[in-house]
């Protein structure tokens, strides 16, 4: 079933436009917080799969007389081309693999793009012979993809067995996921190639995409609460430090004014500096200075740190 009386099987509809609620959350979470990397990744995966589905909806359709045909060819074949060689990058970055780094880096470009530039981009520009491009084109990525799946799993085993101190490893069940996730894009090339139909192809893209969804917002979820319990930690650690301040400044039986004074000295505040914030005197401050180093027995601002126990 079709859609707006173009290409695009009502399955892709839904799902792209799924996708696009979910791109545009996802932009405004990361505009809230930008230094959020993994989130980044996330959304460019994110937007190449909404490319892919809509370029492999809509295309070819002689109807759309503003793109040749053979273009409209190049444009949904390298969607999927770009899309399936950006996810050995999206796991060696998301989840910090280093041993794809040659596959994602170096591979890739070599083993998958190469070809589309070569069968797709500049044989099938002059030959219009699509079938040619497709029985040729897609072997080696195909069998490339192949070993990307396996170096992807091999990584993450290794990840598993090594890494349990970041405060959320992945798990048996989280590995399970990644490679359901991965399988639907290694096959995107023997899809290409049967010339399965659109529906098919984007089920299992796209429920392969659904899971990585999956394992990003879970790792998301851990990782914020994991930072979340850290802040709660460290305030509570600043507000026992601050009582224990508060307190042995009482031990020493320094007045208000003299604690205030003394809370901005160990703060690394020059005298002049102090009286500003306090709108009093600079002869005003050495005068209460002279007390407090007189009541706890000190004459330097490091020393006075250390007897009130002041930890800025």
């Amino acid at each position: 079933m079709l859609v707006f009386g173009s290409e695009m099987h009502v399955l892709t509809f839904v799902f792209l436009i799924i996708e696009l609620m979910m791109f545009a959350i996802q932009c405004w979470s990361y505009y809230i917080w930008p230094k959020d990397r993994a989130r980044l990744l996330y959304l460019i995966l994110l937007l190449l799969l909404i490319i892919y589905n809509v370029t492999g909806g809509l295309f070819p359709d002689e109807h759309i007389t503003l793109i040749p045909v053979y273009i409209q060819n190049i444009l949904a074949y390298g969607s999927g081309f770009i899309m399936a060689s950006y996810f050995p990058f999206y796991f060696y970055k998301a989840y910090n693999l280093s041993s794809l780094r040659f596959v994602a880096i170096f591979g890739i470009p070599i083993f998958v793009l190469l070809p589309y530039i070569i069968f797709f981009v500049i044989i099938y520009s002059f030959t219009r012979d699509l079938g040619f491009a497709i029985h040729y084109g897609l072997i080696i990525p195909f069998l490339y993809s192949l070993y990307v799946l396996w170096a992807i799993l091999k990584a993450i085993r290794h990840y598993i067995k090594i890494n349990r101190e970041d405060g959320y490893p992945l798990k048996r069940t989280e590995m399970l996921l990644v490679y359901l996730a991965v399988f639907p894009w290694v096959c995107l090339a023997v899809f290409s190639y049967f010339n399965i139909t659109q529906w098919i192809e984007v089920l299992f893209t796209n429920i392969g995409f659904i899971i990585i969804t999956i394992l990003f917002l879970q790792r998301r979820g851990k990782a914020e609460r994991f930072e979340k319990l850290r802040l709660i930690d460290r305030d509570e650690l600043i507000k026992k430090q601050n009582e224990d301040f508060k307190q042995n400044c009482r031990n020493y039986n320094l007045t208000k004014r003299e604690c205030e004074i003394a809370e901005l000295l160990c703060r690394g505040l020059t005298y002049k500096e102090v009286g500003a914030t306090l709108f009093i005197a600079e002869n005003t401050v050495d005068a209460h200075v002279q007390k407090i180093f007189g009541k706890t027995g000190v004459n330097k601002k490091i020393d006075l740190r250390n007897v009130l126990g002041y930890v800025g």
